[in-house]
């Protein structure tokens, strides 16, 4: 076996501030999908409404989850993007100041929140509960 080699003490830091860096981009890109969610939402083929968007926010959010954890390993962090992402969902249907709102009231706007919340609350609840624990020794 080799030994580790050593690294400046500056280098923890500089990848501590790395991590924190990333970290802040994953929670951006969770409010930035979102964003580009809501507004494609209400696409239609033909005369049928096509969400193709709840989709895409069910996949993506997976992916921010799983991106999240090569920077983070606590659950509480892990969700942060995710966290985002329902807190932007919320703004976004709530009445602007004109009474505009982006959220129509029809099935799709739930649809996207199921879509959004649930695979990523599941691979969550896989990584914090489900995984196996390193033994004791």
């Amino acid at each position: 076996m080799t030994a580790a080699p050593d690294r400046p003490a500056g280098s923890a830091r500089a990848y501590a501030l790395l991590g924190g860096l990333l970290a802040g981009l994953l929670v951006f890109n969770g409010l930035l999908t979102l964003v580009l969610e809501v507004l494609f939402l209400p696409a239609y083929i033909g005369g049928t409404p096509f969400p193709i968007t709840a989709l895409v926010a069910a996949v993506v959010n997976i992916l921010l989850v799983r991106a999240m954890a090569t920077v983070v390993s606590r659950p509480a962090a892990l969700s942060l993007p995710v966290v985002a992402w329902l807190l932007g969902f919320l703004i976004c249907s709530t009445t602007g100041p004109g009474g505009d709102i982006l959220l129509v009231d029809n099935w799709t706007a739930p649809l996207l929140l199921a879509c959004g919340l649930v695979p990523a609350g599941f691979v969550l609840f896989r990584r914090t509960f489900l995984r196996p624990r390193a033994a004791v020794a």
